[in-house]
């Protein structure tokens, strides 16, 4: 008899089980049926390979397969100081992207992290406190986003608020014991698009923020200072 499995009939190292019933049960597309749902790997995060009937324009069945990656949902903000036209980034090293061809796999991003079990907005008012150490102002919720929507589950809530760059910023933040060393970054948001156009900020969810900044946002001709 085959040894029960971890994460499906019996709790993985988080106390999951049955992650291969993720999308069984799904009929809000009657062009879609999920036949087969494989768990490749299940460490942290979940990859699932599933197996699926779609049908075409034509009309005819076909069957695909879909990897996926699902690692929950996550939060991001943009804080800034209408006042003072600053921003305010962090810098950390990120593995993948380093891996990838960046230079030194060090990057410029909004303050992020997984919902975890919190709704979105507090759980970025947690991964914002973690990360920079600031008092945030109220939030206001700019997008949701997919931000990667081949492969990876993901949907990305997007925010922004003000911080007062005024009182003073420390140069790290993050919790050392869950492996994160963040350096802070105060620019100005002209400084701040000047890097986007010269690749030294090349990530997506940052880039998307500073642009909403100045044509919706907190910079925009004609803001009202918040």
């Amino acid at each position: 008899m085959d040894a029960a499995r971890p994460g499906i009939e019996v709790p993985d190292h988080r106390g999951r089980t049955g992650l291969d019933r993720a999308g069984r049960d799904l009929e809000r597309n009657p062009d879609v049926r999920v036949i087969d749902v494989e768990v490749l790997a299940a460490a942290w995060h979940v990859l699932r390979r599933t197996t699926l009937e779609y049908r075409d324009p034509s009309g005819e069945w076909e069957v695909q397969q879909r990897e996926t990656y699902d690692r929950g949902n996550g939060a991001t903000v943009l804080l800034y100081d209408a006042e003072r036209r600053r921003v305010l980034l962090t810098r950390q090293f990120r593995y993948p992207v380093y891996v990838n061809d960046h230079p030194d796999g060090m990057l410029i991003e909004t303050a992020a992290g997984l919902l975890d079990a919190d709704d979105p907005a507090t759980a970025i008012r947690r991964e914002a406190a973690e990360e920079t150490g600031v008092e945030i102002g109220a939030l206001e919720h700019v997008w949701d986003v997919f931000m990667s929507p081949g492969s990876v589950t993901e949907r990305l809530h997007f925010f922004a608020a003000p911080y007062d760059s005024g009182a003073g910023v420390g140069d790290r933040g993050g919790l050392a014991e869950e492996g994160e060393h963040i350096e802070l970054v105060e620019l100005d948001i002209d400084d701040a698009l000047d890097l986007v156009r010269s690749g030294d900020i090349q990530d997506a969810k940052t880039i998307m923020l500073l642009q909403w900044a100045v044509l919706d946002g907190p910079f925009a001709a004609g803001a009202r200072k918040k």
